[in-house]
């Protein structure tokens, strides 16, 4: 079992290194894809040896296709440039990687995210698997954000967690769900989706109630009821942006 890790990244430089390094013991090669970064992110990638290739980032799912092309080997390991390998997840692959049959064809793995100075154990965000570690042969990325890797064969899990780095405060929280909305208000206008003023009243307090009651926000503390807000008004973002171009485009 050869891996090839593969990262997607764009101005990374104050939280890339420690990524490369927790996974470049169990990478037989790492590739990643850049989207034309200005900082010292391909430096840092040229360290640890990586094949670095450069492409216009259009979205998330297309980004991560060209990946698995330029990965030599069939078993490649995802992670974002904000992700780490932990020691147990590390120890649990390199066990894999001495067996001699693999029955599996992708594991699923629990992402752990640390957000405002804690680790955040519900809320949505906890266990939050992940598939990221599979044969390329039979998998395939699908969606511009929040994409889905479709895999054909057998899933089974493997213990371990990727440490996930996520939004650097609230300020960039905000930010990054105000750039992914209108990517999604896109989507919804591009698919008809029915019933969007009704959607645009009801769905950002039920998201609120999701996440903060029904998904334990309320045990994060703080910061829980910052995700369920911060999520209620994602939600709301979107529609209001579909609501708009449909306006604009007289739909």
């Amino acid at each position: 079992m050869k891996i090839s890790t593969v990262i997607i990244t764009y101005n990374e430089e104050d939280r890339f290194e420690p990524t490369l390094k927790s996974c470049f013991e169990i990478s037989d090669e790492i590739v990643v894809i850049d989207s034309f970064s200005t900082d010292k992110t391909l430096e840092i990638a040229k360290k640890y040896k990586a094949k670095i290739f450069q492409n216009k980032f259009i979205d998330y799912g297309s980004q991560k296709n060209i990946a698995l092309i330029k990965a030599k080997n069939d078993w490649v390991l995802n992670l974002d440039a904000d992700e780490r390998v932990s020691k147990e997840l590390k120890e649990n692959i390199i066990k894999l990687k001495q067996k001699h049959e693999m029955n599996a064809d992708g594991f699923l793995i629990n992402r752990k995210t640390f957000y405002m100075g804690k680790w955040i154990k519900h809320s949505g965000w906890y266990p939050d698997r992940k598939l990221r570690l599979f044969r390329k042969s039979k998998s395939r990325w699908q969606g511009r954000i929040h994409e889905r890797l479709n895999l054909n064969g057998e899933i089974q899990k493997i213990d371990g967690d990727i440490l996930h780095f996520t939004y650097r405060n609230i300020t960039d929280h905000i930010k990054r769900i105000n750039r992914y909305s209108k990517m999604q208000a896109e989507d919804i206008v591009r698919k008809k989706t029915k019933f969007i003023y009704l959607r645009f009243f009801l769905l950002p307090p039920i998201t609120f109630i999701r996440f903060y009651f029904w998904k334990l926000g309320i045990l994060d503390g703080f910061p829980g009821i910052v995700i369920a807000m911060v999520s209620s008004w994602g939600t709301a973002m979107k529609y209001m942006k579909a609501i708009e171009i449909k306006r604009e485009k007289k739909i």
